[in-house]
């Protein structure tokens, strides 16, 4: 017979973020999203094998237009660093496909941020696993 006990265990509650720096990842999805303000942008989830329970997933965000000039050119120029920084060496007009991404290793550079009152991770940048 199956103990149905639950037990607390204060190891189960560690919330503790991941320390800022580059931290191991895998890319779990990679997907064309729609923003609240309805424009289209990817939406890519990170896993942190090394992180808590809790800590260890991590969304990051590209717009891909409906903004500023300006924040397309930040968000795609971030893009093709995580493309690269996957092993991708995309060429001038080719097609990217978030699919690919799925699966991939690299390093994250984590940073803290404060968004409404909570302490959460913000990805900062990427780098291929050595």
């Amino acid at each position: 017979m199956t103990d149905l006990t639950i037990r607390c265990s204060i190891a189960d509650l560690n919330e503790e973020l991941p320390a800022e720096g580059y931290h191991p990842a895998l890319i779990a999805s990679a997907r064309i999203r729609t923003s609240q303000n309805g424009n289209p942008m990817l939406q890519v989830i990170y896993n942190l094998p090394q992180a808590s329970a809790g800590c260890d997933t991590v969304p990051e965000y590209f717009v891909l237009s409906g903004c500023t000039p300006r924040a397309c050119a930040v968000s795609r120029r971030r893009l093709f660093a995580l493309y690269r920084a996957c092993g991708f060496h995309p060429l001038d007009g080719e097609v990217l496909r978030p699919a690919d991404l799925v699966g991939a290793q690299l390093e994250i550079r984590l940073g803290h941020e404060s968004y409404d009152g909570t302490l959460r991770l913000r990805v900062l940048g990427y780098r291929a696993t050595t």
